[in-house]
């Protein structure tokens, strides 16, 4: 629905009319057939080929969270893209990983960031943490048709409460369904690995800079593992998307500074190929 502003300049009836602060509600009711969930797919035999992103995580320091994620995304046995962005600002105080088919994960982070935008507009406020979880929550549970025919998307939300006064994680299933993780969260075809390496070096009391180091190095092992999940390419300058959200609000790091911390680690890896333990045996 667009809004014809060349002939009498003014907007549709659509626009003016009292409804929902919400933008999915919006279009369900005047123009349904934009939103992804009501699409008719062809008929088709086996899983769709698309591209997919892989690895998301995330991780709580008192003060704040940290999410990021890797940049490859693959496309059954082939890499489709080597510096895919997946992680994006949902709004000031917000951001979603995604994980999944990457056309349509892409297409819902802008939904979303939308229907943020079009509540604070209509209700002159933001919504709280947890509304926003929860909105996320129902935009994944109406691509469950997509779903069923492989393609899924499941992300990971995280943000500063300004409520609570800390970080908060949010992980989702294919239909919707919401759970939020504590001290730290993965997401995608590495997460096992990615979590495993979290829980070895998760302290309570970690900074931010400690917290950064110890989403990359999640996203390191995970890559070691996985081959949907890419690793620091030092050859490319292709590194780690890293986003740190706190009561100042939502900032990426940037090129030089999570290249920083991806040559540290592998600096360390070159003195230990085989790990901490090696040292000790």
């Amino acid at each position: 629905m667009e809004a014809n502003t060349r002939s009498t300049g003014r907007l549709p009836a659509a626009f003016l009319t009292p409804g929902s602060s919400s933008f999915m509600d919006f279009l369900s009711e005047h123009q349904p057939e934009i939103l992804p969930g009501n699409r008719q797919l062809p008929p088709t035999q086996g899983v769709i080929e698309a591209p997919h992103g892989t690895t998301i995580v995330a991780v709580t320091f008192p003060g704040g969270v940290v999410l990021a994620g890797d940049r490859r995304a693959t496309m059954g046995n082939v890499i489709a893209q080597r510096d895919i962005e997946k992680v994006f600002p949902a709004d000031e105080y917000s951001a979603v990983g995604i994980a999944g088919t990457a056309g349509l994960a892409v297409e819902m982070v802008k939904l979303f960031q939308l229907e943020l935008e079009h509540f604070e507009k209509v209700e002159g406020a933001q919504l709280s943490l947890e509304g926003k979880a929860n909105r996320l929550s129902t935009m994944i549970r109406s691509n469950l048709g997509m779903a069923m025919q492989g393609l899924a998307v499941v992300p990971l939300f995280a943000g500063y409460d300004v409520d609570r006064g800390r970080g908060r994680i949010f992980s989702y299933d294919v239909t919707g369904g919401r759970s939020e993780e504590h001290n730290f969260a993965a997401t995608g075809s590495g997460s096992i690995f990615a979590r495993g390496a979290m829980k070895k070096l998760f302290r309570d009391d970690l900074s931010e800079a400690d917290a950064t180091t110890l989403v990359v190095q999640a996203l390191y092992d995970a890559a070691d593992d996985d081959s949907a999940t890419g690793g620091p390419d030092v050859a490319r300058r292709i590194y780690p998307i890293v986003t740190v959200i706190t009561d100042d609000g939502f900032r990426r790091l940037t090129e030089s500074e999570a290249s920083e911390i991806a040559r540290s680690i592998l600096e360390r890896r070159l003195e230990q190929p085989d790990g901490p333990r090696a040292a000790l045996l």
